[in-house]
C-alpha cells in the first residue's frame, strides 16, 4: 500500500472487508475437485467487488474501518493505490468522522460520495517503535489529536499530558459558562473587601464569622506572593489599596512582583473554577466544625461517677483479702 496519500478522499466504515461467516453451522459436500477452485474464485470475486465499490464511490483512496480487512482484500486495495487502516477503535472512528467531515457507513453497499471525508494528506509515520497514521489538512476539523512525546522520562510526559488535559477542560468550562474572572488573587481580594463591608452592617458574632471568611479568601493572594518569593504583607497592602480605589481587577504579577491589572495582563480563569474552589473549601471547613461540635457535645454529656464509689470498691476489696 502507499505510505501517503495526498488530496485524500476518506471512507470511514463500520464494516469488514472480509467474507462473512454464516451465523449457523454448515457443511459443504464437494464431489468434484474443481469445486474447490470455484469456491476460491468466488471468494476472490467477492473481495475484489468490495474494493471496486469503494474505488468507484467518488474515487475514495483511503479506507479506515473499525472491523477487519482480509489479506486478499489488502492485496486488491494496494493494487488500486488505496491506503487502508483496519481495527480502529470506535472512539477514534467517531473522531475521524468529525475531523474529516465523513459519515460512518455501516455497509459498503450503502457508501456514497457524500459520505466521504477529505484531508490534504494521509500518511504513515514511525514514532519511536510504533507506526502511526496522520490525517492532516482537514478543512473544518471538529476533532483533533495532540501528540505528547519526549520529556526525558515517562513521568514528565504524563505530567505534560495532565497539564494539557486540565487546560482544555478549563477552556471548555469558560466557553460553556460564557464568563470569566481575573486571576492573580484579584477576585478573592475583591470578594474579601465586599464581605468586610457587608459584615459591618450585620454586627454581632456573625460579623466576626464573615470577617474570618474574608481573611481566608485573602490566603489566595498571600500564597501566590509567598510562592513567588515576595513579601506577602506588602503585597496584600498594595492589593487592598488598589481595590479600595475601585480597581477590581488588580492582582499580583508573580513575574514582575508588582500589583497590576490582571485583565490587561491576560491572567483570567473561568467563573466555575473559582466558584468550585470556594465551595469545596467552605464545605471542608463546615464539616470540621461540625465534627468538633459533636465531640464537644458528647464530652459534656458524659455522666460523672457517683461519689464514694471508688473508695467503697477499694474497701470491699480489702475486706475480702483479709
Amino acid at each position: 500500500m502507499p505510505n501517503f496519500v495526498k488530496n485524500a478522499k476518506i471512507a470511514v466504515l463500520n464494516a469488514a472487508l472480509e467474507i462473512k461467516k454464516p451465523e449457523f453451522d454448515t457443511n459443504i459436500r464437494i464431489d468434484d475437485p474443481s469445486m474447490i477452485q470455484r469456491f476460491l474464485a468466488q471468494e476472490e470475486s467477492v473481495l475484489r467487488d468490495m474494493v471496486l465499490k469503494i474505488k468507484q464511490t467518488g474515487g475514495a483512496n483511503v479506507v479506515i474501518t473499525q472491523k477487519g480487512i482480509d489479506d486478499l482484500a489488502q492485496h486488491y486495495l494496494a493494487k488500486e493505490g488505496i491506503y487502508a487502516v483496519r481495527r480502529v477503535k470506535k472512539s477514534d472512528i467517531e473522531k475521524l468522522a468529525k475531523a474529516t467531515g465523513a459519515a460512518i457507513a455501516s455497509s459498503i453497499d450503502e457508501l456514497s460520495p457524500a459520505d466521504l471525508g477529505t484531508a490534504d494528506l494521509v500518511e504513515q509515520v514511525k514514532i519511536g517503535e510504533d507506526y502511526l497514521t496522520f490525517v492532516t489538512g482537514c478543512k473544518n476539523p471538529k476533532a483533533v489529536s495532540i501528540l505528547v512525546r519526549g520529556g526525558g522520562t515517562e513521568h514528565v510526559t504524563d505530567e505534560v499530558e495532565r497539564s494539557i488535559t486540565d487546560s482544555i477542560h478549563v477552556v471548555a468550562a469558560a466557553l460553556e459558562d460564557g464568563a470569566y474572572v481575573t486571576g492573580g488573587g484579584s477576585t478573592a481580594a475583591e470578594i474579601a473587601m465586599k464581605l468586610r463591608d457587608y459584615a459591618k452592617s450585620v454586627g454581632g458574632r456573625q460579623q466576626l464569622a464573615i470577617e474570618k471568611f474574608a481573611d481566608s479568601l485573602e490566603e489566595i493572594p498571600r500564597a501566590l506572593a509567598e510562592n513567588a518569593g515576595l513579601d506577602a504583607i506588602d503585597i496584600l497592602i498594595k492589593i487592598r489599596s488598589e481595590h479600595a480605589k475601585g480597581h477590581k481587577t488588580y492582582g499580583i504579577n508573580v513575574y514582575t512582583g508588582e500589583v497590576e491589572d490582571m485583565e490587561k495582563a491576560g491572567v483570567i480563569e473561568p467563573v466555575r473554577v473559582g466558584k468550585q474552589a470556594i465551595d469545596a473549601a467552605t464545605e471542608a471547613a463546615v464539616m470540621i466544625l461540625r465534627i468538633d461540635d459533636v465531640i464537644a457535645t458528647k464530652a459534656s454529656k458524659t455522666p460523672n461517677p457517683p461519689s464514694g464509689s471508688s473508695s467503697s470498691s477499694s474497701s470491699s476489696g480489702g475486706d475480702s483479702e483479709d
